[in-house]
């Protein structure tokens, strides 16, 4: 980690002397870091400015996702949902993230049924009574990130597919009970795991969440089958996504070979996501989107 002398300014903005600010927070990371644990480094942890212009961000991302609750039902395709969120975006003043991200080609990501995520809106996918669809809106305001998701039940669904996106949402808050600054990334795959598990479900290995804030995409990986006391350490600043992706079946999954993105379940049974941006805080989280 690369720290400022003790009498320079701290590193995160406060403008006070080094020693009067984060030495005693670096050290303590330092700590965990001498005993061979993951350690995350000032990148990766944001300043309470960039939090305030990260939850900007956020606001317009939860609000495009409350008008597409609003108005979403059997009968739309899902490129009607993308322009409701890319016009909405930019009526607000942000810019749809996914668009155009490493060659995605629309402003939101719409996986139904057996898709298990990056799901690509077309004119000739129609929601019919009875489907499962998340919605995977990613916003950008002014150079700063979020992103979440939520699953929505079209019309007269199955009880065991509503079971499925229920299971799927409450795997969030059994993941967030693990949250807490000091401990580690992988307390919370655990919590999330086992909870999935028990209701017996699988939870996708090869696709999971990701820090957010400055960057779309950043440090570090989340996975969700991780074990407790593994992976990296959660301290106060950091921000990263909860989105467990849940299949009725088995864990194993593909990618559709034509669009090189759209992701299935390997058995064909159906898949849910609910995503969640979440900050760590001194005594606990705030969850910043969801």
């Amino acid at each position: 980690m690369d720290k400022p002398g003790r009498n320079d300014v701290c590193w995160c903005g406060s403008g006070k002397k080094y020693k009067k600010c984060h030495i005693e927070f670096d050290e303590k990371i330092e700590i965990f870091e001498s005993q061979g644990h993951i350690v995350p480094d000032h990148t990766i942890i944001k300043t309470p400015q960039q939090i305030e212009k990260i939850k900007e961000s956020a606001k317009i991302n939860i609000a495009v996702l409350d008008y597409v609750a609003e108005h979403i039902k059997a009968g739309i395709s899902t490129e009607e949902i993308n322009r409701w969120v890319h016009d909405l975006t930019i009526k607000m003043g942000g810019i749809p993230a996914t668009l155009g991200y490493e060659g995605f080609p629309k402003s939101v990501c719409t996986s139904i049924n057996n898709e298990v995520c990056h799901g690509i809106p077309s004119e000739d996918v129609i929601l019919k009574d009875g489907d499962i669809i998340n919605v995977d809106c990613s916003t950008e305001l002014n150079g700063f990130f979020s992103d979440s998701s939520r699953m929505f039940c079209i019309g007269n669904v199955s009880e065991e597919n509503r079971r499925l996106v229920e299971v799927a949402k409450q795997s969030l808050q059994e993941g967030l009970k693990a949250v807490k600054p000091w401990g580690f990334l992988g307390d919370m795959g655990q919590a999330v795991n086992d909870y999935v598990k028990s209701n017996g479900y699988s939870v996708v290995r090869e696709v999971g969440g990701h820090g957010i804030g400055l960057e779309f995409h950043e440090e570090p990986w989340v996975s969700y089958v991780t074990t407790k006391g593994t992976e990296m350490l959660m301290v106060p600043g950091m921000i990263f996504t909860i989105e467990p992706m849940i299949n009725m079946g088995k864990a194993d999954v593909f990618v559709d070979e034509e669009n090189g993105w759209t992701i299935y379940t390997k058995d064909g049974k159906p898949s849910a996501q609910w995503e969640i941006q979440v900050l760590v805080t001194d005594d606990g989280y705030e969850i910043i989107s969801y």
